[in-house]
């Protein structure tokens, strides 16, 4: 009777678990991705070959184009680009874009909208089947790298290919551009929108690979650490993904939708218990299409730095424009701000209100830095020709200027509360000290060297430490500063962030704020360390092309300001 019993219980706990594991990864098509619904027209498809790329040259690839019934041209269409393209084209597949968007078109869910269905490129000879998953020797390459590349294929060459070919009228509009991938084509989708926010701002990541294949498992904490960029991001992962030497994709994909909430993110995300594949991604795809398109709205989110100030957006403002090249960012002792129109030779100085811009100092010198003393005089780093390069002194009062360092080529300066000038010495390496009592010294020597580009500089609030910024390398150094002066102890202290496909991090201007903290100009924006070293906020240039400077000024001392090319800005700090 016992084992009777114990052979039903095994029964039971048997179905049981049988039932359970049936229910994983269990999904179904909806009807409107199956059918179209009564008077739903049908949008076309066509198929087309693309090899004519620069980006990734002597590939060869499949794609097609799904244009809607509705297209006539007479208004820009909305795009949206899906990778693994034969995965998301087929009627018969576990996506099946065409119907879903034919019906939701229909219905207004989502605006008239080209569909370009790209597969990665392939090498060589004998190309696999443009309908499969096959071999395709480029797609890790163009997928997993966690550069701009492939982005730049897109936005230069394909969808400018497309849009001559089938005469379409695409949007302007990054809001109303979508990219979609699965699994590689998900980091895929996340890098492209991730490193061109201004052409992609809607991300559909189905099985995303935010793992070590090529270093993608960095982007959870990159994203903690830079100032949020304005894309709308839906993750889709289940529990049964992938766990292999790359990673853990659902962890991978927990740890994204976690570090999109922190940063404030405009982000859904869709866990449940499939497997690497399509399955639970099409089941949901027209609700993810409903949420990605749907009316944009203000929401009230985190800052993604916290150096930011909460009553303020944080957003960069035109202090000044139409210069040729400012330089030299430098807080003024009242709360003003002083920069360089450096080819002009013409030093302005903003209110500390920020108001008002005037020209300080007409005719001057080619200043590349300058800072204030402790005894009101300013100093700065002088460009010109060979006999003009030197470091002087500039009485603020009466704009006449002595020479205190000559047979030099700086490129930046700081000046300690005991009386000496540091400046940066790019070409040869090194930085140089200069009593700032001297004049006309000539070919004062260097007390640091073996930096790679040195550019920036600044000293600790407590005028211990040195800090410089490498132009060529990944670095901001720290040196001891002793009581004569002195440099010791130098040492590799804080590591840049690199734009990806970059060789260096471009360091280039450094300021010390009064709590110790680093912002340092650079190829990825504006990188800011605290006390320790640690990279707590990665702030976004305020325009395309090179922000070289960077000071914090104004009356209360919580605005940062940045020369950037032609324009001076600035934004409100903590």
């Amino acid at each position: 009777m016992n084992r009777m019993k114990n052979t039903w219980l095994i029964l039971i706990l048997f179905l049981f678990s049988s039932s359970n594991i049936r229910g994983a990864d269990n999904y179904a098509l909806s009807q409107e991705s199956k059918v179209r619904g009564k008077g739903v027209e049908t949008g076309r498809v066509e198929s087309f070959e693309f090899k004519e790329s620069k980006v990734f040259p002597g590939t060869n690839r499949g794609c097609w184009i799904y244009i809607p019934a509705q297209y006539d041209g007479s208004e820009p269409a909305a795009l949206m680009v899906f990778q693994d393209g034969h995965a998301y084209v087929s009627e018969n597949g576990q996506i099946r874009v065409p119907i879903v968007f034919d019906n939701l078109i229909h219905s207004g869910e989502i605006p008239v909208t080209i569909g370009l269905f790209i597969n990665p490129g392939h090498r060589g000879e004998n190309p696999p089947n443009a309908n499969g998953w096959g071999r395709r020797d480029n797609r890790s390459f163009e997928y997993d790298s966690l550069r701009p590349n492939y982005a730049k294929f897109l936005i230069d060459e394909l969808i400018p290919h497309i849009t001559k070919k089938y005469n379409l009228n695409l949007t302007e509009d990054p809001k109303k551009r979508a990219i979609c991938g699965m699994s590689s084509g998900g980091i895929c989708a996340f890098t492209a929108a991730w490193e061109r926010p201004d052409y992609f701002q809607k991300v559909l990541s189905h099985i995303g690979s935010f793992t070590n294949i090529r270093g993608g498992h960095v982007y959870p904490a990159i994203i903690r650490k830079t100032e949020r960029k304005d894309i709308r991001v839906f993750l889709q992962d289940g529990s049964n993904d992938l766990n292999n030497i790359f990673g853990s994709w659902p962890i991978a994909n927990q740890q994204m939708a976690s570090a999109l909430g922190f940063a404030g993110y405009d982000y859904k995300f869709v866990y449940g218990d499939g497997a690497h594949n399509g399955k639970h991604g099409g089941a949901i795809f027209p609700d993810s299409l409903r949420w990605l398109w749907r009316n944009e709205q203000k929401k009230d989110h985190k800052k993604s730095v916290e150096v930011l100030d909460d009553s303020d957006a944080g957003e960069w403002q035109v202090v000044g424009t139409g210069y040729q090249f400012t330089d030299a960012a430098c807080p003024a002792p009242d709360g003003g701000f002083l920069f360089s129109d450096l080819p002009n030779k013409t030093l302005y100085r903003v209110a500390p209100n920020g108001k008002s811009v005037n020209s300080w100092f007409e005719d001057s010198p080619k200043i590349s830095g300058m800072k204030f003393g402790n005894d009101g005089m300013l100093y700065a780093a002088r460009q010109g020709s060979d006999n003009e390069k030197s470091i002087i002194v500039i009485d603020p009062a009466s704009k006449t200027f002595e020479t205190v360092a000559t047979g030099v080529k700086p490129n930046d300066l700081v000046v300690s509360d005991n009386g000496f000038v540091y400046f940066t010495d790019t070409a040869s390496g090194t930085v140089v000290m200069v009593p700032r009592k001297a004049r006309n010294m000539s070919r004062p020597s260097p007390v640091a060297g073996g930096i790679s580009k040195p550019n920036g500089i600044g000293i600790s609030p407590d005028q211990k430490f040195l800090y410089v910024s490498e132009y060529g390398g990944d670095f901001v150094w720290a040196f001891m500063i002793g009581d004569d002066g002195r440099l010791s102890s130098g040492e590799k202290y804080m590591t840049l962030e690199k734009v990806n496909g970059k060789e260096s991090s471009g360091g280039d201007g450094l300021f010390v704020d009064p709590s110790g903290k680093a912002f340092i100009t650079s190829n990825a924006g504006i990188q800011v360390m605290d006390d320790t070293g640690r990279l707590i906020g990665l702030l976004l240039k305020p325009q395309a092309g090179a922000t070289v400077s960077c000071a914090i000024a104004g009356k209360n001392g919580d605005w940062l300001y940045a020369c950037s090319k032609d324009k001076v800005y600035r934004r409100k700090l903590k």
